[in-house]
């Protein structure tokens, strides 16, 4: 217990400094025999404790040389409710930008997927997933769900999508609404950290909602957007 109580020290007094800047960009952080010979501890849990905050995006190695401080960009303020379209929230504010269509694919039965587009088992149902880019980093991935009901040629077109909003203007569906949302905090899975280039102890934010038709009533989509829980500023 003794031990691990250090470990904590140790971590909670470097990342300490690291948020009060005691270092700059890409400035030597002490060396692993340093910090093992000022708290006394072996050198292999120095290392650890450099392992996870490198994982949390605050650092970087270079082999034979050490730790430094990384260059982290600006946080990006993010408004997580309303009916405008993530490019359009963004973009707004001046940011660059960019959209990949990832996948576009049927999924098969799950009810709970079903039941939030109020699908009858038989429907079809289909992924589109997009990867958002700012500056060409990748911060966000939005999974939509929609109904092949609804949108029918969404097999055909779906590949070919990069905004849901502007996918429904073109459907004839223009006056729409957010029903409900709910955030989750997690870490990121393996393919997760791979589509956006972050480590493990990166949070993550995750926002599940769906999107109706005023006029209709229709349950156009439901959504689960993950962001980078390290690049946004999010106002509720």
């Amino acid at each position: 217990m003794e031990c691990n109580n250090i470990e904590y020290e140790i971590m909670d007094n470097l990342l300490l400094d690291i948020r009060e800047n005691k270092y700059k960009i890409d400035e030597k952080l002490p060396s692993d025999n340093e910090l093992a010979e000022r708290y006394n501890v072996p050198r292999i849990k120095v290392r650890n404790i450099y392992k996870k905050i490198e994982q949390m995006g605050y650092i970087y190695s270079l082999q034979g040389r050490g730790r430094f401080l990384k260059k982290r960009g600006s946080s990006i303020e993010l408004i997580l409710s309303g009916n405008e379209s993530f490019s359009k929230k963004l973009k707004r504010g001046g940011v660059n930008l960019d959209t990949i269509n990832i996948c576009a694919e049927r999924i098969p039965y799950n009810k709970s997927i079903w039941d939030e587009l109020h699908a009858s088992k038989d429907i079809n149902v289909y992924k589109i997933g997009r990867l958002r880019c700012v500056d060409k980093e990748p911060l966000a991935i939005h999974f939509s769900y929609v109904s092949q009901k609804v949108f029918k040629d969404i097999s055909r077109e779906g590949r070919k999508i990069t905004s849901m909003f502007d996918y429904y203007k073109k459907k004839g569906f223009i006056n729409y609404s957010t029903e409900k949302s709910m955030l989750e905090v997690l870490y990121p899975t393996s393919k997760e950290r791979k589509l956006l280039d972050c480590g493990e102890l990166v949070p993550l934010l995750k926002l599940k909602s769906n999107c109706k038709d005023e006029d209709t009533d229709i349950i156009l989509e439901y959504t689960e957007i993950i962001y980078r829980g390290d690049k946004f500023i999010y106002k509720i």
